[in-house]
């Protein structure tokens, strides 16, 4: 994505509004603190069919071939995880955080000291932009060591990911399609199609902002390494008129419509005027229970806060995640349709997965430096002579 100053700020106009269409789609998730959820952390997770591989009725299931230029980066053998190495078992449910590692984390930030904040913008958020790295009906967050079990997810970041990836191997395997190539992270989102070829649509960019969305930063911690978390619904299927929460908009580097100047024959799609594209934007929560990297439907263990703080069972606050995406495309009378919904051909199952993991020691000094003194940083940190 564009490094233009002028589209940070628009960037961020739009973060207001994609917050509001994109906060609907987080649905918290309420369990029982009994021995339901004891059992929880006992027993692998059931298969969530809404995620499995779905083709339109009287249709061939969709082509796998780019229609974009973005080309379709093989990881090389050496960056890829043995077939033959001995590796953990991937898991689902409740994941309980290694608190030696999380404690030493903690302690390294509390010894972080800002760097000066010299011209630095105001805005709280560092950030990692990202371009399309590989596509596969597999999800390490959703469905662990089931390869093929997923719709089509597209991935950026870590190159090595598959259905069998576990946190390990995010620090093993570090080839990214990220800047910075200390953001070892892997993040996905399920595969556009044109509706009237079938043929995949792949992001152009993808910029991952780690901001603060509250008023001040009181409390702000880094968040622990291999933390997963799912934003948006799989399942939600309903249409996205003009208007319509859920929706993707047109956006560019400059005033325009963000509803696009006309819609896709179902009326679910906007079609953009020049020279705009179509972009989707993403909010994870801000606050985590200090307790578990992963819970069993992926958001139990995040929640959203407020300018007073977190909850009480979530008092760990941390940088929100924010997907900005773009896609090369401006829509069409035939409109698109998700890997997770190509029969409604809605954008409403929209959603994304994170599976953190940075360098420790770069990603505290960007909290302390970006979001605690909450400064304006781009894909380096920030350099407090250069703004």
């Amino acid at each position: 994505m564009p490094e233009s100053g002028r589209h940070v700020r628009r960037g961020r106009g739009l973060a207001v509004a994609g917050a509001g269409v994109t906060v609907a789609l987080i649905t918290a998730v309420v369990v029982s603190v009994s021995l339901n959820q004891a059992s929880a952390r006992q027993q692998p997770q059931a298969v969530d069919q809404s995620r499995a591989p779905t083709t339109a009725p009287g249709t061939t299931p969709p082509k796998t071939t780019p229609i974009t230029k973005t080309p379709i980066t093989k990881t090389p053998t050496a960056e890829r995880p043995s077939a033959t190495a001995t590796r953990q078992a991937p898991r689902a449910g409740w994941i309980p955080v290694d608190q030696a590692a999380w404690n030493a984390q903690v302690a390294g930030y509390k010894a972080t000291r800002a760097d000066p904040p010299g011209n630095a913008g105001n805005l709280p958020e560092f950030r990692a932009d990202c371009r399309y790295s590989h596509r596969k009906a597999d999800d390490p967050i959703v469905f662990p060591g089931l390869p093929g079990a997923s719709h089509m997810h597209s991935f950026v970041g870590n190159k090595a990911v598959d259905a069998n990836t576990v946190a390990g191997d995010l620090m093993k395997f570090t080839a990214t399609t990220c800047k910075p190539a200390v953001d070892h992270s892997a993040y996905w989102v399920p595969t556009l199609y044109e509706a009237a070829t079938r043929e995949p649509v792949e992001t152009t960019g993808f910029r991952v902002y780690y901001r603060s969305l509250r008023k001040n930063s009181d409390g702000i911690m880094p968040m622990p390494n291999g933390l997963r978390m799912v934003a948006g619904d799989a399942k939600k299927k309903q249409p996205t008129p003009r208007g319509a929460q859920g929706q993707f908009y047109c956006a560019f580097y400059g005033p325009g419509d963000i509803n696009g100047v006309a819609r896709s024959d179902n009326g679910n799609w906007p079609i953009c005027g020049e020279p705009a594209s179509l972009h989707f934007m993403l909010q994870f929560p801000d606050c985590w229970d200090g307790k578990n990297l992963d819970s069993p439907h992926h958001k139990e263990h995040v929640a959203f806060g407020t300018d007073a703080g977190c909850p009480a069972g979530h008092p760990v606050r941390i940088p929100a995640l924010t997907f900005d995406i773009a896609y090369g495309a401006k829509g069409s009378k035939a409109g698109y349709y998700l890997s997770s919904d190509p029969q409604g051909r809605s954008a409403s199952s929209m959603h994304g997965d994170a599976f953190v993991m940075w360098n420790v020691g770069e990603l505290n000094q960007r909290v302390r430096n970006c979001i605690a003194q909450r400064r304006t940083c781009d894909n380096d940190g920030y350099d407090p002579f250069s703004y």
